[in-house]
């Protein structure tokens, strides 16, 4: 069996530090510490295979912008035959704090373009790795929020989450999203 794991960010060095590329950040921790050594371009993204366990585990950067990557999601989905409620999709959060990991299945996409495009092309039932940016302060547009670079103390915040994250993904693939809920959402 075949596992997908997918960061939503959007290509380009102008976009590499910035919020809106944490799940880029999870999944290139992740290909770092499972050693991938190799990466291919592949339906809209860039893909990077490695075993893990006795599965082969697909990690996926969309490089069609993230307001379009549910097409390369669903892509590679049907390419390695993964079912989309066994998709663990890495991505930023406005809705919870800075530093705060989430894991869940399912939901709405609460405004996130990248979510909006995957619930429109394969549903809203992949699981999901939060990583918590917090609201932008004041009455900046979170658009512009997502997208400016980081200052020094806002990217250490970011970078300081980023193997939680990786960590999460780990938990999900071997535990089942259920207890990496329990984990990772308090409860």
């Amino acid at each position: 069996m075949s596992r997908l794991v997918v960061g939503l960010g959007n290509p380009g060095s102008e976009y590499a530090e910035t919020r809106h590329n944490a799940g880029f950040m999870v999944i290139d921790m992740l290909a770092e510490n499972l050693r991938v050594s190799y990466w291919k371009d592949e339906a809209g993204a860039q893909v990077g295979l490695v075993r893990f366990g006795d599965e082969d585990l697909i990690l996926a950067k969309p490089q069609t912008f993230m307001n379009l990557s549910g097409k390369a999601v669903k892509k590679l989905a049907e390419t390695y035959g993964v079912p989309v409620p066994e998709v663990v999709i890495v991505h930023d959060d406005l809705d919870l704090p800075e530093e705060t990991v989430r894991v869940k299945r399912g939901g709405g996409h609460g405004g996130h373009n990248g979510l909006r495009s995957l619930t429109d092309q394969v549903g809203p039932d992949y699981i999901r790795v939060r990583m918590g940016i917090g609201r932008p302060p004041g009455r900046q547009d979170p658009a512009a929020y997502v997208l400016e670079p980081l200052r020094k103390d806002a990217r250490e915040r970011l970078e300081s989450v980023i193997p939680v994250g990786a960590q999460a993904v780990l938990h999900v693939l071997e535990n089942g999203v259920e207890r990496a809920m329990q984990e990772y959402n308090g409860s």
